[in-house]
């Protein structure tokens, strides 16, 4: 199949999976402290990967691995705990529309260390999208006000650590396969995110006997497998056959998704906010307009 149409049935699968990835972190908070849901997530995605990539990371060069251990640290071990305690205090809606702001974080990291150009529409993009973002979290403050919405800012972290990321497996990595960085990214994260599972005191005691922590670990279990092994394989390749912006476009569905599962949990959702939500996504529309742009800039440069 033409990569013109296998990175948009790559975006929507991604689109689907990480939408639902907000309400899995919420059910697991349930039984969960915020450090062990990182942790098994990320134990459960590496067991899956390495047995998976096991052949493609033998393939690995000494140099490559560096790049793999900057972007395993960057793009999935900070996010993954940042996105944990942000839903401490957020409902998993608002977690995945602010995640919308990938894009714009995209664009602006870009500019600043990838040479990308920012035009006047981008510009345009990025400011609104920010105060979408902004509106998004005071009229999400006044709807619920028992939630501390300065945890929105974790996931604006986490959003621009996925926004280097994207930037630096688009700039340093398209020669090595999806699989294995996947892979290697995960390998390098199990021995830390053991360490922390440690600290936090957690016992395989009694699990079978506790129903909440059974169903909590069943949650991260698909959310560590599906929603972060699987999908960050599709993700790799998608950024791979297109560009740093356009596979952060996930987002445009991401929060129509995180909100369908929000609203039917209960979560309560404002006018205001929608149209918050709605600027947001007009502003990364603007970013995502011109999508090889990437592509020209590169050829430039070299």
């Amino acid at each position: 199949m033409p990569a013109k149409h296998l990175k948009w049935i790559y975006l929507i699968l991604l689109s689907l999976v990480w939408g639902s990835s907000f309400i899995l972190i919420k059910k697991g908070l349930i039984g969960l402290t915020p450090l062990q849901l990182g942790s098994f997530r990320i134990i459960f995605a590496s067991v899956f990967l390495i047995l998976i990539g096991f052949k493609s990371l033998l393939k690995l060069t000494r140099k490559q691995w560096k790049i793999i251990t900057l972007t395993g640290i960057i793009g999935s071990f900070f996010p993954v705990y940042l996105f944990a305690f942000a839903e401490t205090e957020i409902d998993s809606a608002v977690a995945s529309i602010l995640n919308a702001t990938t894009p714009l974080m995209t664009l602006l990291f870009g500019v600043v260390f990838f040479r990308i150009i920012f035009t006047q529409n981008k510009a345009i993009g990025v400011t609104l999208g920010l105060l979408g973002a902004l509106g998004l979290i005071f009229s999400g403050a006044q709807v619920n006000p028992d939630q501390n919405y300065l945890y929105s800012g974790l996931v604006i972290i986490a959003a621009a650590c996925y926004a280097v990321n994207v930037n630096i497996i688009k700039r340093y990595m398209g020669n090595i396969s999806a699989l294995g960085i996947a892979a290697g990214n995960f390998l390098v994260l199990l021995v830390p995110a053991l360490l922390v599972l440690y600290y936090t005191g957690f016992s395989f005691q009694g699990i079978s006997e506790d129903k909440e922590l059974s169903l909590a670990l069943f949650y991260v279990l698909i959310l560590g497998i599906v929603g972060t092994g699987i999908a960050l394989i599709i993700f790799n390749r998608l950024i791979q056959i297109s560009d740093p912006v356009f596979s952060s476009s996930v987002t445009y569905i991401i929060p129509v998704v995180g909100l369908a599962w929000g609203i039917l949990d209960g979560e309560e959702f404002s006018i205001l906010q929608l149209l918050s939500t709605f600027v947001i996504l007009l502003g990364v529309l603007m970013v995502n307009r011109n999508r090889n742009l990437y592509n020209r800039t590169k050829k430039q440069t070299v």
